[in-house]
């Protein structure tokens, strides 16, 4: 993604906008023939998935580029500090695309096999944080001990006690603490849309 791609993709975020831009006619993000397809109905790489060993500062990669601009400098700074502690901070996943998403609710439907048993796991393109980018999934259990400890510092909070790797932002957590979390996201009032 090109400087100015990026810097517009930025403004877009600043506007207020949630989820990522779609692209030129092209499908790409800064029009260039041939680049990723990026929008809501895509997946692969421009609909978020991210290759193995993704970092915060991976700002190229659709995953973490759209994730909330609080929510991606909270991680990076949660990243540089644990990098201090030798621990290294992966992002599995941010940012999803709708299509994205469906592939991924589908996907749990099948492991599950049912419906009710995969919204335990996996949210609807509707109702997830990830499509509008804020949510991060992390990767390594270092990292997500890690945050345990100290992502309240940075306002990053685990939101379901079966996902130890799904961390949003709380506004305030590094004040009073991190909100209780829910069982699983079957009892977050958010999934209920």
């Amino acid at each position: 993604m090109s400087a100015a791609a990026l810097a517009g993709w930025a403004g877009h975020l600043a506007a207020g906008s949630t989820g990522f831009p779609l692209g030129s006619a092209s499908g790409s993000l800064d029009g260039t023939p041939g680049g990723p397809a990026l929008g809501p109905g895509v997946t692969g790489e421009g609909g978020g998935v991210l290759p193995d060993g993704t970092s915060a500062y991976d700002v190229d990669m659709p995953g973490v580029a759209g994730l909330d601009p609080r929510l991606l400098d909270a991680l990076q700074r949660a990243a540089t500090d644990a990098s201090a502690d030798d621990v290294d901070i992966v992002v599995n996943s941010g940012w999803r695309s709708g299509a994205y998403q469906e592939q991924l609710l589908d996907e749990a439907v099948t492991r599950y096999g049912t419906p009710e048993e995969a919204a335990r796991w996996v949210a609807t393109p509707a109702t997830s944080a990830h499509v509008h980018g804020d949510a991060v999934d992390v990767g390594s259990w270092d990292a997500t001990a890690w945050l345990s400890e100290h992502g309240a510092d940075y306002d990053l909070c685990q939101i379901y006690m079966n996902e130890t790797w799904h961390y949003e932002l709380r506004d305030g957590a590094a004040i009073d603490g991190c909100p209780p979390m829910f069982r699983d996201p079957t009892d977050d009032p958010r999934m209920q849309r």
